[in-house]
């Protein structure tokens, strides 16, 4: 390996551990969860639409449910996690228990939508 590609690979990896440890040391609890929670989607969205790719999508509205079921709660919780946020006081409408709330009713809603898409 040359010597600038260890250079920058050492530098990318104090990067991503500076970030981690910032990120660690300064979000609160309740937005760690939420990130948690992104991730989970994140990857179910990844692994429905690598089986339709793998297995092939005959029941096709199962995978349309699935899968805009996934992308629909990741845009649920990006909203609940940026009107969550303290740092955004001053930003945007800032109250979390309103932002639950609407959290709460919306994936209600969604789900109910794609238990009557399953058929």
């Amino acid at each position: 390996m040359a010597p600038s590609a260890k250079k920058s690979s050492a530098v990318s990896a104090s990067a991503v551990s500076s970030l981690w440890s910032h990120y660690v040391a300064t979000t609160p609890a309740h937005l760690k969860l939420i990130d948690i929670y992104l991730v989970f989607l994140l990857y179910s969205g990844i692994a429905q639409f690598v089986y339709v790719l793998l297995a092939g999508s005959y029941p096709f509205n199962a995978f349309l449910a699935g899968f805009g079921s996934a992308v629909a709660s990741f845009v649920f919780a990006v909203s609940l996690r940026m009107r969550s946020n303290p740092e955004n006081k001053g930003k945007i409408i800032w109250n979390p228990q309103q932002a639950f709330g609407e959290f709460v009713i919306c994936n209600v809603l969604l789900h109910f939508i794609v238990i009557h898409f399953l058929g």
